[in-house]
């Protein structure tokens, strides 16, 4: 039987796919759109028995993330998967399933006044993308990323068989380290149908405390300033080329004391506002955008680098974003994230390029060095011994 008949038998939405629908230019033969677990579990059953090259797809805002497939016999569409399965308010806890986009989960907690803590900085983006691509924005510096606010996850295996990890309250955290392992996996272990995440209360009040800065010394100075000082930011951020902002949050006649606090300590050119300032949370413009991590003191030798020309983005966890420009050769480019790289390195950070036109993509190393590169293929191998999902689109070919 032809791998698409066979499909139709387990999943109602099957087709053949389409140029459009191409993982970074490989275009997939087959399009499922699972409905539920179970056509989902079906689905990725065929899929191990016809040896089909398997690769996820949600709302498509990080599909060009990382490396092409080496082949996509089936793309598995998540877009049906879009249920808040369940909200228990009372333990802080949601079951939402893959496809549900994440505007929308939000909007479905706010009528208990509840959220999940995980700005992403690309709308429309899904439960299972977020997770799948490790994605987050400010609020990590408080709350982390998926992988700290993820306490259950379903997939369901290569060979179709469904898994699950964790539990619906925050206490039972049996097989948490599932939903760390598949947070940032690019889709390489499993299909992620389910997952649960703990919740925080919406704040009764926010204010951002935002500042000008002056080169790489003074935006070094106000983050470390308000990070070691007992203000409680939940997010901090330096916003290219001269900005460093502040969140904070909580009851108001506690925010307006801290956002006072905090302005004197960035000084007389600070401002306190209800509203983010321009870019907050955004990836900053660029054909290229390098994803770039190493403790806070090593924003001072970053922006040193990379001078007051070039987009970046840069959170107080550590974390942030660098844009390159769409007239940068793969040279240049090449040039600049070696010399990054060596610049993080000694902060014991690293640098990863997210996206990059594909002329750049194809002579530059996305991923850099890779320390636990023969764990990650052991788990790898176990999860996936035929090495059929997503198959070359994480580091090392995984």
């Amino acid at each position: 039987m032809r791998p698409l008949d066979a499909l139709a038998k387990v999943c109602a939405d099957v087709r053949p796919g389409e140029p459009a629908e191409g993982v970074l230019g490989v275009e997939p033969a087959l399009v499922a759109a699972p409905k539920d677990l179970t056509e989902a579990a079906d689905v990725m059953r065929v899929a191990t028995e016809k040896g089909l090259a398997v690769v996820p797809r949600g709302a498509e805002t990080r599909l060009d993330w990382g490396t092409p497939p080496q082949r996509c016999d089936l793309l598995i569409d998540t877009h049906r998967l879009d249920r808040l399965v369940e909200h228990t308010a009372g333990d802080l806890v949601a079951k939402a399933e893959a496809g549900l986009p994440m505007e929308r989960l939000g909007e479905r907690l706010a009528e208990r006044g509840q959220r999940l803590a995980l700005d992403v900085p690309l709308p429309g983006s899904t439960v299972g993308g977020t997770i799948a691509t490790g994605a987050a924005g400010p609020l990590r510096t408080m709350y982390g990323t998926p992988r700290n606010l993820v306490i259950g996850l379903t997939i369901v295996r290569a060979d179709g068989q469904v898994a699950r990890s964790g539990g619906k309250v925050v206490k039972n955290v049996a097989g948490y380290d599932l939903g760390r392992l598949f947070s940032g996996s690019f889709g390489t272990l499993g299909l992620i149908v389910e997952a649960t995440f703990r919740l925080h209360p919406i704040p009764a009040a926010t204010a951002y405390v935002t500042c000008a800065v002056d080169g790489p010394e003074q935006a070094h100075d106000a983050v470390q300033s308000v990070l070691h000082s007992p203000v409680a930011p939940s997010a901090v951020e330096y916003i290219g080329p001269s900005t460093v902002s502040v969140l904070l949050e909580g009851v108001p006649d506690g925010v307006a004391a801290r956002a006072g606090q905090t302005a004197e300590l960035l000084g007389e050119t600070a401002g306190i506002s209800d509203t983010a300032p321009d870019g907050w949370g955004r990836y900053p413009d660029g054909t290229t955008l390098i994803d770039i991590s190493a403790p806070p003191p090593s924003l001072r030798d970053v922006l040193t680098l990379l001078g007051p020309g070039t987009p970046v983005t840069w959170s107080g966890s550590g974390h942030g974003h660098v844009g390159l420009d769409a007239g940068m050769t793969a040279q240049e480019v090449a040039d600049l994230l070696g010399r990054l790289r060596d610049v993080l390195g000694r902060h014991r950070g690293h640098a990863v390029v997210r996206y990059a036109p594909e002329g750049v993509r194809g002579e530059i190393d996305l991923w850099g060095p890779v320390p636990a590169l023969a764990l990650m293929r052991r788990v790898k191998d176990q999860f996936d011994p035929d090495h059929r999902l997503s198959p070359g689109r994480f580091v090392g070919g995984i």
